[in-house]
């Protein structure tokens, strides 16, 4: 039995190998070691980090930069911690990334972005790019420095020829998504007038929900967050004026002011907010929630009606930000968690579609002013296209849990 687990695992690793090799592309990390001078550093100190792909063609003024995501860090014993990983460390982050969906160089792969400059930058301070602390904790020697971070690598990549961008897109993924749509109109802001710049969130609408016990989880969370960071300077004062900062980092209190068009790619049952912020451990000390989190196909009914009332609230909080001629959304009905960085989800025969459209297609469409796509799938499990993570079997990176 044992040997015949080893075999499947064997040929998922073989399978994922070779759709790597003909899907994606490798890119070496870049240090940007003269940010550390001006205190722009990771949670350990150690200097910011990303990967370029440079633009060619007609994409040579066009400009693609993504924030990576991994949750956040709350105080100063969960921040410490991170240090000891990549999330907190580039000395320990993976010197080479591939590049796929959303980022992929092939115009098969990704018709509209393909040969526009390409970036990832990581992540390693634990605040979405928000916090600036000028004193290093005296105990555990962390610096919350995410907002420096993220100042000096535009910094870098305008000396770097994005000061003459034509075409340019903020994005991110789970935290990284928050981030974007947090500094999306500082973003336009550092660009030339006539650039066409707009702003793309995949899974960042996290939302303000309760938990299965009834407690403001995520609230409380979030709150700390912005204490232990010092981020609430560097939120948008359209939000913090009228708000607890803490409140500030729900993108349902915030997207309405944003003035540079935005577009949301979110699974109504997105599977880390159901995962952390209906259902988290402190909610389910005995577990009852487990085996339904890691498999949406091993969620009883009752766990599925809750779950379809987490997707209302979901809908509620977008639908709460008003109608918007410049504003896309594509919110289908997986169970999954950022949706353009991977091939199979961004676009591929067998990608999922909304509106019989694929994620690539809407968000191009969008960007280029060519459809102004909003649409809202219908409620689980109606949508037959869907890639639901599968958390037991799958060998993908999982994202940081609370």
């Amino acid at each position: 039995m044992v040997k015949g687990a080893m075999q499947q695992w064997l040929r998922v690793i073989i399978t994922l190998l070779i759709l790597l090799i003909t899907e994606g592309h490798p890119v070496d990390i870049t240090y940007l070691q003269s940010a550390v001078a001006k205190g722009a550093v990771c949670l350990d100190g150690s200097p910011p980090a990303y990967h370029f792909d440079k633009g060619f063609g007609a994409g040579v003024n066009n400009w693609f930069i993504q924030l990576e995501g991994g949750a956040w860090c709350n105080n100063a014993t969960t921040c410490l911690s991170r240090t000891k990983t990549r999330l907190g460390s580039s000395k320990l982050m993976v010197k080479t990334v591939s590049f796929s969906g959303i980022l992929s160089n092939k115009a098969k792969f990704n018709p509209d972005f393909y040969n526009w400059n390409r970036i990832r930058i990581r992540y390693c301070d634990g605040s979405s790019f928000t916090g600036d602390v000028e004193a290093v904790d005296p105990k555990t020697k962390v610096y919350y420095r995410g907002a420096r971070i993220f100042s000096a690598v535009m910094e870098d990549f305008l000396a770097k020829g994005m000061k003459n961008a034509q075409n340019a897109i903020l994005a991110g993924c789970s935290a990284g998504s928050l981030a974007a749509i947090l500094h999306c109109d500082r973003f336009k802001g550092l660009l030339p007038p006539g650039a066409k710049v707009k702003c793309l969130s995949d899974a960042g609408f996290f939302i303000n929900a309760k938990t299965i016990s009834g407690a403001s989880h995520i609230e409380q969370f979030y709150s700390d967050v912005v204490n232990t960071h010092g981020s609430a300077k560097n939120l948008p004062q359209s939000c913090t004026s009228r708000l607890k900062p803490g409140l500030c980092f729900f993108p349902q209190n915030v997207a309405q002011q944003i003035k540079t068009p935005l577009f949301l790619v979110n699974a109504a049952y997105d599977s880390w907010q159901i995962k952390n912020i209906l259902a988290p451990g402190v909610a389910d000390p005995r577990g009852t929630w487990r085996n339904c989190k890691l498999d949406i196909l091993k969620c009883s009914s009752a766990q599925l009606e809750t779950m379809q009332g987490y997707r209302n609230e979901f809908l509620k909080a977008l639908n709460g930000l008003g109608p918007s001629s410049t504003r896309g959304y594509y919110i289908n009905s997986c169970y999954a968690h950022c949706q353009t960085g991977t091939q199979e989800t961004w676009l591929r025969e067998d990608s999922p579609r909304l509106a019989s459209t694929t994620i690539a297609k809407a968000v191009g469409d969008w960007f280029y002013d060519r459809n102004r796509f909003q649409e809202i799938d219908c409620p689980y499990p109606c949508d037959k296209t869907c890639k639901n993570r599968n958390f037991e079997s799958d060998v993908q990176p999982v994202d940081m849990d609370l």
